[in-house]
This record gives structure tokens, sequence and C-alpha cells, in this order.
């Protein structure tokens, strides 16, 4: 019998190959996003001194979400994620999807956090 890998495995290796290619600096840090089924998480990451410069999620108290797992959801975390760097001076980043496809909540954070002023 064959088995199939299964998902995660799958994304973590178009992601592995993905961030071979692609790092985040103090100018220009990675914007990164893990997505889980009960929450979506994103990341400003600056890979040259390996530190995150800013986060958000949909655990953070100050969005007060009825549902985490949506899309909506995702739009709220791009909008915080995206206002917390502008207050921190970064506009440009470097989008990581994480290995995801770009499609549903992934999109709409990265669309939100676009048009909250982040340019990639």
């Amino acid at each position: 019998m064959i088995t199939k890998p299964d998902k995660n495995a799958v994304r973590k290796k178009r992601h592995a190959r993905v961030r071979s290619k692609l790092s985040g600096t103090a100018a220009r840090p990675r914007l990164n996003v893990f997505r889980s089924n009960k929450h979506i998480y994103a990341q400003l990451i600056d890979d040259v001194n390996g530190v995150t410069l800013a986060s958000a999620s949909t655990l953070d108290k100050d969005l007060n979400l009825e549902s985490t797992g949506n899309v909506e959801a995702a739009q709220k975390v791009g909008e915080l994620v995206a206002k917390r760097a502008i207050e921190k001076g970064i506009k440009s980043v470097v989008f990581d999807r994480g290995g995801y496809l770009y499609h549903g909540r992934v999109k709409a954070l990265a669309e939100a956090a676009r048009e909250n002023g982040l340019e990639f």
C-alpha cells in the first residue's frame, strides 16, 4: 500500500524551497505567515540578526474577535501587523507565505497589510 504524504509535510518542503531564496533584513524584513486550523499568525523577521521586529495574531487581546479561523480574522491580523510595522518605521517587506497557497486566509492577510501601508 502506498501512503500519501501529509499536507503539512508537503507544505514544509515547499516552505524550505522558498526560504532558500528569500530572507529578510533590518531594512526590508520578512513578513512570515503561519496558519493553523484555529488561528493565523504574522511576524516581521530580520533574518540577518535573527530577531522578530513586530508580530500580530488572532490571539492578540486588542483584536477581540468572535471567530479566529476565518478570512475576516486574517484581514484584522494583516491590518494590525501593518500598523505595528509602520509604527516602527518599516514600510517595505518581503512576503513569505510559509508554503501555503496564496488564497483564502493568507491572501486576505497579505492584501489587508498592503492596504494599510506595507509594500511588497
